[in-house]
C-alpha cells in the first residue's frame, strides 16, 4: 500500500494519522482535566511504557530500511564494476564480435542507468529489464562464437566469464529491488507512534501543561516515519540510489578502447 502511494500521498497520510491521533488526544484530555488526580497517574505509566515500546519499533525499522538502502547502493556499484569490466574485456576478443560486442555493452549500460530511475513492479521496468535480457542473450552469442573461433585463447574464456559475472549481477539487482521493508511494520511503526503520541496529548492535556512540545514530538516522529518509508523507495522517494557508477561507466564508453584490437 505505501509503496504504490506518490510522495506526496505519503507525507499526507503519515501527518493524518499522526496529527490526527495527537489532536483526538488533547481533546480527550481536555474532557477529562476535571479527574485528573484520578487518571494522572496511570497515563503518565502508559503513555511512559508506550513511547519506550515505540521508540524501539522505530528504531528496528529505521534499521531495516537503512540495510536495504546500502544494499541497493551496494548492488548498483558492483553492477557498474561488472559492467565495466565486461566492457575492457570485449576490447581484447576478435573483430567482428569486438565491435559489435562494445556497442552492445554501451547499449546494456544506458538501460542499466534507466532502472534506476524506473519504479519496480511497473510496465517500464518490466519492458527494460526485458531488453536487457535480449542484450544479455546476443551478448553471450557473441562471446559463444569467440571461443569457438579462438578455443586456446584465454582472452574470450575471460571475457565470458565477465558476461557471466554481469549478468548474474543484474538479478541481485533486480531483487534487490523488490527487498522491501514489510507492510506489517511499517503499519506497526505509524499506529504505534499516532497511538503513543495520542496519549502524550491525553496526559499533558489532562496536566494542563503546554502542548507546544507535544506537537513538536509529534512532527519530530512522523518525520522518522517518513524517512523510514522514503528509505524504501528507492526510485519514488526523496531519498534515491544515485547512478552515479554507471554513469562513470558511461563516460569510459565513450572514449576510443584502451585495448586494441586482436589481430
Amino acid at each position: 500500500m505505501f509503496f504504490s502511494l506518490s510522495s506526496w500521498e505519503l507525507w499526507l497520510v503519515v501527518f493524518a494519522i499522526v496529527g490526527g491521533a495527537s489532536g483526538l488526544g488533547v481533546l480527550g484530555g481536555r474532557y477529562l482535566r476535571r479527574h485528573s488526580d484520578t487518571y494522572r497517574e496511570p497515563f503518565g505509566v502508559l503513555q511512559g511504557a508506550l513511547l519506550g515500546v515505540v521508540g524501539l519499533v522505530l528504531a528496528f525499522g529505521l534499521t531495516l530500511a537503512v540495510g536495504r538502502y546500502e544494499n541497493r547502493r551496494a548492488d548498483l556499484v558492483t553492477d557498474a564494476n561488472t559492467i565495466g569490466t565486461a566492457y575492457l574485456r570485449a576490447q581484447t576478443i576478435a573483430e567482428p564480435r569486438r565491435s559489435r560486442s562494445l556497442d552492445l555493452l554501451r547499449r546494456y549500460n544506458d538501460l542499466a542507468i534507466r532502472v534506476t530511475y524506473e519504479v519496480p513492479g511497473r510496465t517500464a521496468l518490466r519492458a527494460t529489464t526485458a531488453q536487457q535480457g535480449q542484450l544479455q542473450q546476443r551478448l553471450w552469442r557473441l562471446g559463444g562464437e569467440a571461443m569457438n573461433v579462438r578455443p586456446r585463447d584465454n582472452a574470450p574464456r575471460l571475457y565470458v566469464e565477465s558476461l557471466n559475472a554481469m549478468i548474474d549481477q543484474q538479478e541481485v539487482r533486480l531483487a534487490g529491488l523488490k527487498n522491501r521493508v514489510p507492510n506489517a511494520v511499517l503499519w506497526l511503526e505509524l499506529l504505534g507512534a499516532a497511538l503513543a503520541l495520542g496519549l502524550l496529548g491525553l496526559y499533558l492535556s489532562v496536566l494542563g501543561r503546554g502542548l507546544v512540545p507535544m506537537f513538536a514530538a509529534a512532527l519530530l516522529v512522523s518525520l522518522l516515519v517518513l524517512v523510514t518509508f522514503d528509505l524504501d523507495r528507492p526510485a519514488r522517494g526523496l531519498i534515491k540510489v544515485p547512478a552515479t557508477p554507471l554513469l562513470s561507466v558511461k563516460a569510459t564508453m565513450s572514449l576510443p578502447p584502451a585495448a586494441p584490437a586482436p589481430r
